[in-house]
């Protein structure tokens, strides 16, 4: 006698499969700290898997001593919160003005701040994998992300975005 599944049977596992989506962050400002927050804690939210890949200026959105500080730039940032010319989006103190304005954009808009997102993302199960080769490529320890990181390497974290139904660089 064959082993066969039932049609019910099928449903049955294919409910048990949890969605997954495998997302990675490269940058680390301000403006693109929130992108990959904002989908893992969706996707977790609507019980979906999710992980997110920090890399390169990325790893700044899980560093100990960078993820307070991390600033948006008008320069080079036609769409950014202040639209100056490139010549006076150089000047001091753009930075600062540029940050200071989208951070009240964001509280005015009643959003999470990066570290909120992070301690939600996080008690949503959300997995943090910090890039192994970026790590030593700019000097950065276990001991500088915030806890609760995992530390893998490109293949391990496409062996994760393998099995993802979306998967993302942002």
């Amino acid at each position: 006698m064959t082993d066969t599944l039932t049609q019910p049977a099928i449903e049955d596992r294919q409910e048990e499969r949890r969605r997954r989506i495998a997302l990675v962050a490269s940058k680390g400002t301000l403006d693109q700290a929130y992108p990959p927050l904002i989908l893992a804690t969706t996707a977790a939210s609507l019980g979906w898997e999710a992980g997110v890949y920090f890399t390169f200026y990325g790893l700044d959105i899980i560093h100990n001593d960078r993820l307070e500080s991390l600033k948006v730039a008008s320069l080079a940032n036609p769409a950014g919160p202040i639209q100056l010319p490139n010549l006076l989006g150089a000047l001091p103190g753009a930075t600062a003005a540029a940050t200071k304005i989208m951070k009240k954009w964001m509280r005015d808009a009643r959003m999470p701040t990066v570290p909120e997102f992070i301690e939600m993302a996080q008690g949503l199960e959300v997995r943090f994998f910090a890039c192994s080769t970026t790590m030593g490529v700019m000097g950065v320890e276990e001991g500088d992300l915030i806890k609760g990181c995992e530390i893998a390497g490109a293949a391990a974290f496409l062996d994760f975005a393998a099995d993802a139904d979306v998967q993302l660089f942002v």
